[in-house]
């Protein structure tokens, strides 16, 4: 990985070592590139290594990073991604241009994943809310109070009927209004737009 991220300058600058003539075409591993509607392959080189360099850079540091947003990183990733495939792929006249409504759904599952784990270690590490250590302290707390009421003669009847987790259904309501207001914001962008 060292190596790829030594050589990206050098690898970036491959496109000046190829050919600029409108009819040259290049075999790389029996594959034959032409200039794909670009000027000349020079130019259709230089772009996908514009997208290639960054696209490999975003994979090594998404697998190698330790922090706790690491999954954002794969927005700019699935942008490069979508945008070197609509250069090999498309056969418009316009590359570049409709790649940010291919990621728009992505983009609404990722944000709010790292959202909610950002909420839940700010919780835990700044406002030293632990929800296990308070489950934990809440059965304790039970346990103790069912010992002392079988002690003085009154028998605790255990139930099968677990509680209602009161966390997680605030939590559900609250995803529910989330995704609400998005869905809710998505369609009046859209219709500013028709």
């Amino acid at each position: 990985m060292v190596i790829f991220i030594l050589v990206s300058p050098f690898i970036f600058k491959m496109h000046e070592y190829v050919s600029s003539d409108p009819e040259a075409t290049i075999n790389f591993l029996g594959i034959t590139i032409d200039k794909n509607g670009f000027p000349n392959i020079n130019v259709y080189i230089w772009f996908l290594l514009g997208k290639i360099v960054p696209l490999y850079l975003l994979l090594i540091w998404f697998f190698t990073c330790k922090h706790w947003w690491y999954h954002i990183i794969l927005i700019p990733i699935l942008m490069y991604a979508f945008q070197i495939f609509e250069g090999v792929i498309s056969e418009d006249n316009y590359i570049d241009t409709d790649n940010v409504l291919w990621l728009l759904p992505f983009c609404m599952i990722v944000i709010p994943f790292v959202y909610f784990i950002r909420i839940k270690l700010y919780d835990k590490h700044v406002h030293g809310i632990d929800l296990e250590a308070m489950d934990l302290e809440l059965s304790y707390y039970k346990e103790k109070e069912r010992q002392e009421l079988e002690k003085i003669g009154i028998k605790v009847k255990e139930t099968e009927a677990k509680e209602d987790d009161l966390t997680k259904k605030t939590t559900d309501k609250t995803l529910s209004g989330l995704f609400t207001q998005l869905q809710h914001s998505l369609k009046s962008l859209f219709n500013l737009f028709l």
